[in-house]
């Protein structure tokens, strides 16, 4: 999936936080009213459409307008990115033990019982 733009996680933020699929104006009208800031629907249909290409959402181009939805979850992404930048990593040792080291320790706590393979 890879890395998204300041414009492109807002747009990503509306859709994950959506209950059904959106079309560019209902993201524009969401975006206007948590960022205060006016946004072109044409811009916005470029992102969508640059986030389709990159695989993050999906669009059902058979009503108008276009309706778009998430192809994965928030929590997908966000763990695709880790597994991103460990892999980038020389010694994931290090960034581990980083990682571990600043969690608080209800996370912590969930990390002991994921790797004991509970939920």
């Amino acid at each position: 999936m890879g890395t998204l733009g300041e414009l492109e996680r807002a747009v990503m933020d509306a859709v994950w936080d959506a209950q059904m699929p959106m079309t560019a104006y209902d993201v524009k009208e969401q975006l206007e009213q948590d960022q205060g800031r006016a946004l072109a629907a044409t811009t916005l249909l470029t992102v969508l459409s640059r986030l389709e290409k990159k695989g993050f959402v999906a669009s059902d181009r058979s009503v108008r307008p276009h309706r778009y939805t998430a192809v994965a979850s928030r929590a997908d992404h966000v763990a695709e990115l880790m597994h991103e930048v460990l892999g980038e990593s020389a010694d994931r040792m290090a960034v581990l033990e980083r990682f571990v080291g600043g969690v608080s320790d209800e996370d912590a706590a969930v990390l002991r019982k994921l790797l004991r393979g509970g939920v």
